[in-house]
């Protein structure tokens, strides 16, 4: 009981410590307005100093992703910082390679700004724009899985490549929290965004997504990511999925089929049992639509007595060696 105690007392002073630090760096230190200089003077801010990198540049509305929402577990705010951000911190190493520390690269969400600073950030990310949308459906397409299509409202368009995704802000009582889904819907749709969203049990994102109602307000940002479908249209396409995976490939392959109508692709997609099969329907109709577009769905779970499949079995990586 006195050893449970000691532990008790200790970590309770260690977040206490922690605490008061965070608290007295805001009160006490003052590092003033520091200069932010992107891309070598492409885009130069002044900003006020002792705010992390990451959440400066949300405030100026340039939205690098982050999965974990600023807490440094997702490594995904990687930028270049050229000048100012001080030595690299052990929050960081273990998500950056030793190449990308050469290189200047950093965690945004670790980085303090205490003097002048300057990154280098893509083009591609100074274009990302925060985007505000109407749940226009819901459909339940598993017990675990929904549809959700969000109308757009302002800006009114997005314009996206097939595979890439958006950052959906979750409520949060501190700093903005973003959780990041695949844009499942065609890039001939502009004016909606249809994410495919399995529900995670405690998970920021999907407990918020699996509880809106028709008519809420979602903001996102987007669009991201660099798993893009090739325009060259004698490239055969394989897609090979399960779950919620289904979302950027529903993207690709019905772009895929407005836009070049010849074009050879493979659909393999993996379920556990009949309940957990969805938009099979779909992808059969286009298939008799287009002989180059093949669907293969495949059941890795033994079937009870009652249900009743006569496609494939197994795992569906198998099938992709068949």
């Amino acid at each position: 009981m006195v050893y449970l105690w000691s532990v008790l007392c200790f970590s309770g002073l260690t977040v206490a410590l922690a605490i008061w630090l965070m608290i007295s760096e805001r009160l006490l230190v003052d590092y003033g307005v520091c200069k932010l200089d992107i891309n070598a003077g492409e885009k130069p801010l002044e900003v006020d100093g002792g705010r992390t990198l990451l959440s400066t540049l949300y405030a100026n509305e340039i939205f690098i992703p982050s999965a974990c929402g600023g807490k440094g577990s997702c490594g995904h705010c990687k930028i270049t910082v050229t000048a100012g951000g001080g030595p690299v911190l052990s929050t960081e190493t273990p998500y950056l390679a030793r190449k990308e520390i050469r290189s200047n690269l950093r965690l945004a969400c670790q980085v303090k700004i205490r003097e002048d600073i300057y990154v280098r950030i893509p083009s591609d990310l100074l274009n990302v724009r925060m985007f505000t949308s109407t749940v226009e459906s819901i459909v339940d397409l598993t017990h675990d899985i929904k549809e959700i299509r969000l109308r757009l409202e302002e800006p009114d368009q997005i314009s996206h490549r097939p595979g890439q995704y958006v950052q959906v802000q979750a409520p949060s009582l501190e700093e903005p929290v973003f959780r990041a889904y695949s844009i499942s819907s065609p890039v001939y749709e502009p004016n909606l965004v249809e994410l495919v969203v399995r529900l995670v049990p405690g998970g920021i994102g999907s407990t918020y997504l699996h509880d809106l109602q028709v008519g809420e307000t979602v903001n996102f940002t987007g669009p991201y990511g660099e798993f893009v479908l090739t325009e060259n249209p004698s490239v055969e396409i394989v897609c090979v999925g399960g779950g919620c995976g289904m979302a950027p490939m529903k993207n690709i392959i019905f772009t895929i089929y407005n836009k070049w109508p010849d074009r050879s692709c493979w659909l393999f997609f993996g379920c556990r049992t009949t309940k957990d099969i969805f938009y099979l329907e779909q992808f059969e109709k286009l298939a008799k639509k287009h002989t180059n577009f093949h669907v293969v769905y495949a059941l890795s779970d033994k079937l009870d007595k009652n249900e009743k499949w006569a496609g494939e079995t197994g795992f569906i990586h198998l099938e992709v060696d068949k």
